[in-house]
């Protein structure tokens, strides 16, 4: 089988600063990580390559140059190939320009059997750029996933989804794509075999491709080919304190009636 896993470089920041202007995310000047979710899916990857020997696990980012040294993190769990889509007119796209980079760059290589993706990024938890690659290449997609399971012909896949009220178990043929919720796995860690192997060895080389690679116009890519228009960015305001109602349970649920009632959200 081959297997691709797109995997995002995200500020690993709990406070995301914002261009004002622009609205996109500011970068530079902070640390970085392979999305979270991203690495749930390069474990599942790994799985099946473990189910099915000769299993090919590709690794697809779109960033900046620099976000090739973190692919080398999922190349050290044991990834095999690694490619970058790194070029100045990737720079601001939204969900929608992003996920037709991508899918431009799965294009590429050519008879992929599975994609998987994290369900969502931790810089903007939009969770479209999954199932947006899917509508671009044409197959099925099933959204956040937390149990995967390839037949052995390998020619479908039964996925177990995430409800807001349950669960739900589908049947999907290959090709297809999923996106993988942390609740799927624990990752693995890199060993420092691989880690040192993916550096050394010219076959675990990251491959860079630019938009005349992937065979984009730079017209469609981008900031300025992007529709989201970000009217306002901001911090939300911190809550008040709580209030601790003390007392019997008679007496606390006559104290919260009392203010509900005050504040006119009963009568």
């Amino acid at each position: 089988m081959k297997i691709v896993v797109t995997a995002k470089r995200v500020p690993d920041t709990t406070e995301v600063k914002t261009d004002p202007v622009t609205g996109t995310l500011i970068r530079k000047g902070v640390p970085h990580i392979i999305n979270p979710d991203d690495v749930h899916a390069c474990e599942a990857a790994l799985q099946i390559k473990e189910q099915f020997p000769g299993t090919e696990v590709n690794i697809m980012t779109m960033g900046q140059a620099d976000a090739g040294i973190k692919q080398h993190e999922l190349l050290g769990m044991g990834a095999d190939h690694a490619y970058l889509l790194n070029d100045r007119f990737f720079g601001g796209a939204d969900t929608l320009v992003c996920s037709r980079t991508l899918a431009a760059g799965i294009k590429k290589l050519g008879d992929v059997d599975l994609v998987l993706c994290g369900h969502q990024a931790i810089d903007g938890d939009t969770a479209q750029v999954g199932p947006e690659i899917a509508r671009r290449l044409g197959i099925p997609s099933v959204s956040c996933i937390c149990g995967l399971q390839i037949s052995d012909d390998g020619k479908t896949a039964t996925v177990t989804r995430m409800l807001d009220d349950g669960t739900e178990t589908l049947e999907v043929p290959l090709p297809a794509l999923f996106t993988v919720s942390k609740e799927i796995n624990e990752p693995r860690y890199m060993t420092i075999y691989n880690l040192v192997d993916s550096f050394s060895d010219p076959a675990k080389e990251v491959t860079i491709w630019n938009h005349e690679d992937i065979g984009l116009d730079q017209s469609v890519l981008g900031l300025k080919a992007s529709p989201t228009q970000v009217v306002k960015t901001f911090t939300p305001a911190p809550k008040g304190a709580g209030e601790m109602i003390e007392g019997t349970p008679e007496e606390a649920a006559a104290a919260l009636t009392a203010k509900l009632v005050e504040k006119h959200l009963i009568k």
